[in-house]
Parts: C-alpha cells; sequence; structure tokens
C-alpha cells in the first residue's frame, strides 16, 4: 500500500445510485399473490387435486453456517434470522418488495393521537404450530421473557429503549411485569404503551424477531423459561407461529421446516419444504449451486463474481445491503485500550484496495459507522488522515515502527472471505506500521462465545440493519446493550441516544445521530471498513425472491417455477 492521503468521505454516487435502483424496484405497485384469503383457500384446494402426486416443491437455501439455536429471544446472528423466519411470525408481517409493514397476526391497528399507545387486533382463530389457540396473553407473555433479567438477551434493546416501565422491569428496579407497557384486554387486543413516539416503530415490530412470540407454556417443559439453549427448540419439540414448522435438525448439515398447516394464512404458501444447508465454505456451496443442488448460496468467492456477471448474470445476485463490515474492538485490552493504536490503525486500511482487488463486489469503503443516505440521513463525522498520521500516532503512543508492540490476534468466523480480508488487513498492518498480527479462525459458534466473553483483541463484525432507520446502526454503541461487546461506553454518547428517542422530528433526532457518528469516529470502539453488497447466487426458477436493502425475503410469497 503506498502512502497517501485516505480521502475524507463523501457520499459514493454508486451507493445513491443503489439506493434509487431499490426504490425504483420496491415504488411498484405490484399485487401479493394470495393476499387474498378465500381466493388463495380455492386455488390451494385447486392445486392439491392437481398435485396430489407432484413431487414436493423444496427451496433449498445455503444459510452459511450451523445456527446457533432457533430461539427467536436468545440468538443474534444472520443464519438464525434467516430459518426463524420461516417459523415465526410477529403482530406484523412485510411488503416482500418494501419490506413495509403488513398485517400478519395483527389484521389491524390503531396508534394514538399523541403516538405513545399502539393497539393491535389479532385476528380470529389463531393459533400455534401444535394447533394450540394463540393468545394476546401469550404476547404479554412473551414480552415477560426477553425482558427477564435471568434471560439476559443480547436484543432486549430493542423493547426496553421504546416501551413504557421495560428498562426498569429489565434492570430489576421493577417487580410487577403489570407495570410494564404491554397489556391484553381481551383475548384478541394487544396493546402497547411506548415511553416516547417512535416513528419507526411499526418497522421493527414486523422486521426483528425479537417483537415476535415464543410458546412459553412450551418453553417451561423444557427447562427454565428465563434460561438459554434449552431443549425447546428441537425437532418434535419446536412450536413457532410462522408458515412453516420444524420437521428435522440435523447439526452441522441441514435444517428442513415444512409447511404448518395451522398458520392463518397458509392458503398463500407456496412451498412444501425448505432446506436451509450449513455450509461455512463459499466455494462449496458455489459448486452445489452450479450442480443444482442448491437454489440459493448465502456468498460467492470474489473470484468467481466476474465470471458469473459475464456468463451467467441471470442467477448473479449483486444487491445493496443496508449493512457495515467493521472490526470490533475490546478496549478493555492493551494496547487497544489506547485510542491513538486504534486510530493508527484504522488509518492504515487501505480500504478503496481492499473493495477493488480482495471484495471484487462492488463495496462501498466505510469511514463512518453510519450507512449514508439511510431514511435521507447522511453522517458528516468521518475517519480522515494520512498514514504518516498513523504512524505518528504509534509512536506517540510509545511503538514506533511498531517496535515493543505486543502481537494484536484478529478473530474471524470461518469464511473464505473473511480469511482473505484479514490477510489482507494484516498485511497492510504490517507493511506500513510493522504491527504483527495473529490471524485466529474459529467456527460460529465458538467465535460467538468468544465475543460474548470478551475474549478477543480485534474481532470480525458485521452489522446488517434490522430496519431501514439510522438509529439501527447507533443504538447498539449504548454502554452495556447487548451487542455492544467492546467494552467501550461513553455516559456523552448514552445521553445523545436518549435525547435522539426523546425528539419531537427526524431534523431534531438526526442532529443528535451526527453527534453520535462523531463520537464513534474520535473513540473507536470499531474500526468501520466497507459498506456490504448482497452477494450470491439465485436460481431462475425461484419466483417471488426480490431484492430487498435488508436481504430479507418473506417465505410465504415464494414459490418455485418448473
Amino acid at each position: 500500500m503506498m502512502s497517501r492521503c485516505l480521502r475524507s468521505f463523501c457520499p459514493c454516487p454508486l451507493t445513491y445510485l443503489r439506493f434509487a435502483l431499490v426504490a425504483a424496484l420496491t415504488s411498484l405497485s405490484l399485487g401479493l399473490g394470495g393476499c387474498d384469503g378465500e381466493r388463495g383457500q380455492e386455488e390451494t384446494a385447486s392445486r392439491k387435486a392437481v398435485d396430489s402426486r407432484a413431487p414436493k416443491r423444496v427451496f433449498r437455501v445455503g444459510n452459511g453456517t450451523e445456527p446457533q439455536d432457533l430461539d427467536g429471544q436468545t440468538v443474534t446472528g444472520v443464519p438464525e434470522h434467516k430459518i426463524i423466519m420461516a417459523l415465526s411470525e410477529g403482530l406484523l408481517g412485510q411488503n416482500p418488495h418494501t419490506l413495509e409493514p403488513i398485517p400478519g397476526m395483527a389484521e389491524r391497528w390503531e396508534v394514538s393521537d399523541d403516538g405513545l399507545t399502539y393497539t393491535f387486533h389479532l385476528r380470529e382463530g389463531l393459533k400455534w404450530s401444535d394447533g394450540e389457540p394463540l393468545s394476546a396473553a401469550e404476547l404479554v407473555a412473551s414480552f415477560q421473557r426477553i425482558l427477564s433479567p435471568a434471560l439476559a438477551a443480547d436484543y432486549a434493546y430493542l423493547v426496553y429503549n421504546f416501551v413504557e416501565g421495560a428498562r426498569d422491569y429489565y434492570e430489576g428496579r421493577l417487580s410487577d411485569f403489570a407495570q410494564v407497557g404491554f397489556s391484553a384486554p381481551d383475548a384478541r387486543t394487544f396493546v402497547v404503551r411506548l415511553k416516547n413516539r417512535t416513528p419507526f416503530l411499526l418497522k421493527m415490530i414486523a422486521g426483528h424477531y425479537a417483537w415476535w412470540p415464543v410458546p412459553v407454556r412450551v418453553i417451561a417443559q423444557h427447562g427454565a423459561v428465563d434460561q438459554k439453549r434449552t431443549a425447546w427448540t428441537r425437532p418434535g419439540r419446536f412450536v413457532g407461529n410462522g408458515p412453516f414448522r420444524l420437521k428435522e435438525w440435523s447439526p452441522n448439515q441441514r435444517i428442513i421446516v415444512e409447511r404448518n398447516p395451522h398458520y392463518w394464512d397458509a392458503a398463500t404458501v407456496r412451498l412444501d419444504e425448505i432446506h436451509f444447508y450449513a455450509n461455512d465454505d463459499v466455494a462449496t456451496a458455489e459448486r452445489l449451486f452450479r450442480t443444482g443442488k442448491l437454489d440459493l448460496t448465502e456468498g460467492l468467492p470474489s473470484s468467481k463474481i466476474a465470471p458469473y456477471a459475464r456468463d451467467q448474470p441471470e442467477v448473479l445476485q449483486r444487491d445493496p445491503l443496508l449493512a457495515l463490515y467493521f472490526y470490533r474492538v475490546n478496549v478493555t485490552r492493551p494496547p487497544l485500550d489506547d485510542v491513538r493504536v486504534r486510530r493508527a490503525l484504522a488509518l492504515a486500511i487501505d480500504r478503496e484496495a481492499l473493495v477493488r482487488h480482495v471484495t471484487r463486489g462492488g463495496e462501498v469503503p466505510a469511514y463512518a459507522v453510519n450507512y449514508p443516505g439511510t431514511a435521507g440521513y447522511v453522517p458528516e463525522a468521518r475517519l480522515s488522515g494520512t498514514l504518516d498520521d498513523a504512524r505518528a500516532l504509534l509512536a506517540e503512543a510509545g511503538y514506533p515502527s511498531g517496535r515493543g508492540l505486543p502481537k494484536i490476534e484478529l478473530l474471524y468466523n470461518t469464511s473464505e472471505s473473511h480469511r482473505e480480508i484479514a490477510e489482507a488487513v494484516q498485511q497492510m498492518w504490517k507493511s506500513t506500521l510493522g504491527v504483527e498480527v495473529e490471524l485466529v479462525n474459529q467456527e460460529w459458534k465458538v467465535y460467538l462465545d468468544r465475543q460474548n466473553t470478551g475474549d478477543f483483541m480485534l474481532q470480525r463484525g458485521g452489522w446488517v440493519a434490522d430496519y431501514v432507520d439510522p438509529h439501527v446502526f447507533l443504538e447498539i454503541w449504548e454502554t452495556g446493550n447487548g451487542n455492544n461487546k467492546t467494552g467501550w461506553g461513553s455516559p456523552d454518547y448514552d445521553a445523545l441516544l436518549h435525547a435522539a428517542l426523546a425528539a419531537q422530528n427526524d431534523e431534531e433526532r438526526y442532529a443528535y445521530y451526527q453527534q453520535m457518528d462523531a463520537l464513534l469516529v474520535e473513540e473507536l470502539p470499531i474500526i468501520p471498513v466497507y459498506y456490504y453488497v448482497k452477494k450470491g447466487l439465485l436460481s431462475p426458477r425461484v419466483k417471488g425472491y426480490y431484492p430487498t436493502l435488508l436481504d430479507i425475503h418473506p417465505y410465504k410469497f415464494i414459490y418455485l417455477e418448473d
């Protein structure tokens, strides 16, 4: 890497072009096939009459890795989310084109004039996948579980930062859950009372499994309700409320879900099964796709992007993705407890070279934490400086040309692309700063365990937005947040976050976000690297699967064309 000034980040025209393309796609007034329940039932009956002897319609998905668990209140990863989407559903669903909230468990809802009370009216006859009735009271019980201090759910903040009394209950200052802002006046009415107006609440309810129900009565049969990793999520025991139900789980091989006959909108579901294959090796997944054994891959080797773009562009996915690739820093571990060392490392990454020669998928270099252009927000803060600045910072910290600096361990989860990126960054730091880096690869579950216990120095990280709002990239760095894991906290940052939550409009809210983004660039508890692009392969026979900014594709709208 040549000594040069790292460009100050300005919104890349390519980024905005991608947003414009997605906006154009999602603004089309396309009907959702099968949304009319009566018509859907007739069509399903007709299909069954014709296809009773037909082969099963099976969607074969490369899921990237073995999931940690299938408990939607205790997991945090994308591999888990992709499967839980099939097994569970929230009060609201998502439009497959735009991901805008649509009716789900709730057939309708109202919002009070002050924006603080949401009343959801559940559909008549809702059932769990075991055929038992699903009532509003069970939603209340679900939220009591995720807010249980003993469960220590990483995503509890998606509830307690917004709902009245929820944080006090989670932190043990309130013992009576009846005083938390969830209530069920009757079996089909569910009420949520908020602390402040939350303009993205409906998107969050629709899109994130922290807001989806779990069967507390079933969980209690297999261990303590407020305990993680109990046996309730195994086949034969798992109960959900989504369009599919769990049929098989062969560890480190595949998970099979089958059509759920008790789902309220079963008439719309056109797949018989989805097979989720655990495979960390994107090269192997590409070969399986090429030989017709997968319909969708989670990734794609960088070396394969150009050949597919040239020879088979119809199967290549290269779509905008609202996500950040970064390195998480354990700021409690010397020498990374010194912000000068963190900044020197951040400045010495040649992001342009990395995305041009290593990732090669159209990724955009990241010089800030927030994704530029999200809901109209563009971060003004940016990481800027030269390699000379980086060397000076390291010398000022007591490590001229890297001398005396302890070897830094960089942890990443099993993936060819993560390895290639880590090797490139390792070489950059060695050649420009004299910093020795040891690369450590762990499979997904061990990687997560080390992350959760703080057993790392630097760790490969990624954050895919849960909903389209700049808040999603900032809320996780609050002190003590379940997804922070850096050991970093700032009273000033926390105060800005809660001021933003109480803001009366987006202009005021975004002003607080600018200050938060500036603090993150100044303190660098994480080192931003690039903004993702969704890369993968998709069979042309898969229909109802549309590019979305969150890489979310509601399975009940997906079908296969012969």
